[in-house]
Formats: structure tokens, C-alpha cells, sequence
């Protein structure tokens, strides 16, 4: 089946198939070897790329950055007290004018409203670089990441542990109902996703032959886990639920003993990073002074062993913003 995915939105993983989706992953697998060669076609030459930030980003601004100048493309960072975004002009008029002088749009934020607004009147592509609700470029790339190894998506069992019910998780749980995964949100109930977002996983992931699970048990939800996902506990936005929420998560935190549950000896970690797994952060030691606790959601054993991903993960997030960039842009 031909894919041809030009001038398509990249909001959520709920708008695209599972055979679009894959076609994405094998891309990003293409650029990511032609990269590895040395190898740079810039299909995307003279073309302009805005990246519009509401929050700070280090591997988005970054993979989107690389990614572009790789293709031959020029991007321009715009930060939220660069421009009257939001201020003297509207989401609307916003697009409107950043459609008619770039060729596609990135937004990273807090409301998913102002990215399908963005996408509504720009009339260029318009990528979802995180919102509050989904961050659907992170979760291409921790796809990328679990085929590369272990060859295959379907029937990989992958259990989301922490705040399942964050931007991450959610797109987490769209991607793997929509590769035919056993996907497992392992969180207290008060942390698990909408229920609403939760039956559309269920009845995608019975078409794909996947799996969609809730359990505030952390040994049924872990035990034969290929992958076991961690996100931060408290996202931007939330600091001052640090308190609560390291009481609801202590006992989910990832670490040698949580592994050992799984019952698997090829079991791989993941995050999303930034991560609390140690002191060396500004963070980190204000966590300790309060709280009296040396790492937060994964533990730097774990963080650090032969079984983390992390760093291939990140990588990754250039080589699959790279991909939907040459997948969705007029070349």
C-alpha cells in the first residue's frame, strides 16, 4: 500500500493508521542509516521550519534543530517572549502569518487546543512537539527504539509505570493499542488516564491484536514486561505537587528489585527524560533537603545499567522528528 502522508498534521497518533505509523518508524530507521553513512539527500532544502516554544525543551529543540539543518532546511527558534504569541495576537492570526512565510510549524506547549489551532490556520504542517494531552514525536521515537531491539512491535509487552495518566502516557498507550502491543499502565488509580481516551486504546488495540491493561498492582502489571517506561512524577506546570506526589509513587519507583519482578532477563528501561535519578541536579538536591530521598522515579542503579535505553531513545527523537518532517512537508 502507498503511504502519502504530505501535507498532514502530526497532533496525535489517534489520526494516523497503524500501517502510517509504521511507515514512519521504517523511515526514521532510513534517515537514522544515512545519517550513520554520512550520507545528507536535504530534501527539505530551502525550506523554513518555526519552532514555537511555550516550554523549555532540551531533546525536542534539539532533534528538531539537527534534524532540519541535516535536511537541508533552516529552523528558527522562537521562544514565548519572542513573539506577541498569545499576547497582542492570537493563536489564529499567529498561524495565519507563520503559514504564509514557513513551510511547517513546530509547537511545544501547554494546551493541545492552540496546536489543533495552530494546525486550523496555518495551512502548513504543523507538528506536535509536546502538549499537555499528548507528545506523540517522543512516542515515534521510543517505537523506533523497541523495534530496534527487539525486531518487532506486536506483542511486545510494555508497562508504563508512574503517572499514567501524563501527556507521555497517553500517547504511549495510542502508539502501542495502534502496533499491537500488551500495554500496561501500572499507576494508583487516582494517577490512570481518562476513560474515555482509555476505551479508544481498547477498541483500537482489538483491531491490531494488542493489549490494553489498568492495575494498581505493580507485580501482576510488571511480571513479563519486555519494557518497563518511567516518566518525571511531576510535569512543568505541577511543581508544587511535589509532595503528594512523591507519596502516591514511592512504592512505583523503578529500581533493581521492580526488574527482578518482571521475570525476564532481556528486559530493557526507558524514559523520556529529563530524569531524577540522582543528586547532580539543582532539583534533584531540593528533593533530597526535603524529602530525604536520593532519586525519584527510577533509581540510578537502574538509570545507569547495561539494560537502559535511555540515550539510544534520546538519539532517537532526532532521527523520528527528521522523518515526519520529510514524511508530512511538500518537498
Amino acid at each position: 500500500m502507498s503511504i502519502n502522508l504530505k501535507n498532514r498534521h502530526f497532533l496525535t497518533l489517534l489520526d494516523f493508521s497503524p500501517e502510517e505509523i509504521h511507515y514512519l518508524i521504517d523511515l526514521s530507521a532510513q534517515v537514522k542509516e544515512e545519517k550513520k553513512q554520512g550520507t545528507f539527500p536535504e530534501r527539505l532544502k530551502h525550506k523554513n521550519i518555526a519552532l514555537l516554544f511555550e516550554k523549555n525543551s532540551t531533546r525536542t529543540r534539539c532533534a528538531f534543530t539537527v534534524a532540519a539543518i541535516d535536511e537541508g532546511a533552516h529552523p528558527e527558534f522562537l521562544g514565548k517572549n519572542d513573539i506577541q504569541f498569545g499576547k497582542k495576537e492570537s493563536v489564529a492570526d499567529t498561524a495565519r502569518v507563520l503559514g504564509r512565510m514557513f513551510d511547517g510549524i513546530q509547537f511545544r506547549g501547554f494546551k493541545h487546543s492552540v496546536a489543533e489551532g495552530l494546525a486550523k490556520h496555518a495551512e502548513v504542517p504543523v507538528w506536535n512537539g509536546l502538549t499537555d494531552s499528548f507528545h506523540p514525536t517522543q512516542v515515534l521515537a521510543d517505537l523506533l527504539t523497541i523495534k530496534e531491539q527487539f525486531g518487532h512491535l506486536k506483542g511486545v509487552v510494555f508497562s508504563f509505570v508512574g503517572d499514567g495518566r501524563n501527556n507521555v502516557a497517553n500517547s504511549l498507550m495510542i502508539g502501542a493499542a495502534k502496533t499491537g502491543m500488551d500495554f500496561r499502565i501500572v499507576a494508583p488509580q487516582s494517577l490512570f488516564p481518562d476513560p474515555e481516551l482509555v476505551k479508544t486504546a481498547e477498541k483500537i488495540a482489538k483491531t491490531t491484536g494488542g493489549k490494553i491493561r489498568l492495575t494498581d498492582n505493580i507485580k501482576e502489571g510488571v511480571l513479563g514486561a519486555d519494557v518497563i517506561y518511567v516518566d518525571v512524577w511531576v510535569s512543568m506546570g505541577e511543581e508544587d505537587q511535589f509532595a503528594e506526589r512523591i507519596k502516591l509513587l514511592l512504592p512505583y519507583q523503578v529500581n533493581r528489585d521492580m526488574i527482578e519482578k518482571t521475570g525476564k532477563s532481556e528486559t530493557i528501561f526507558m524514559h523520556c527524560l529529563p530524569a531524577f535519578h540522582d543528586l547532580n541536579t539543582t532539583v534533584g538536591k531540593e528533593i533530597y533537603e526535603k524529602y530525604g530521598i536520593s532519586a525519584m522515579e527510577v533509581s540510578n542503579e537502574v538509570f545507569e545499567s547495561s539494560y537502559s535505553k535511555v540515550w539510544d531513545e534520546a538519539e532517537n527523537r532526532m532521527h523520528t522528528i527528521k522523518a515526519i518532517m520529510i514524511a508530512t512537508m511538500d518537498g
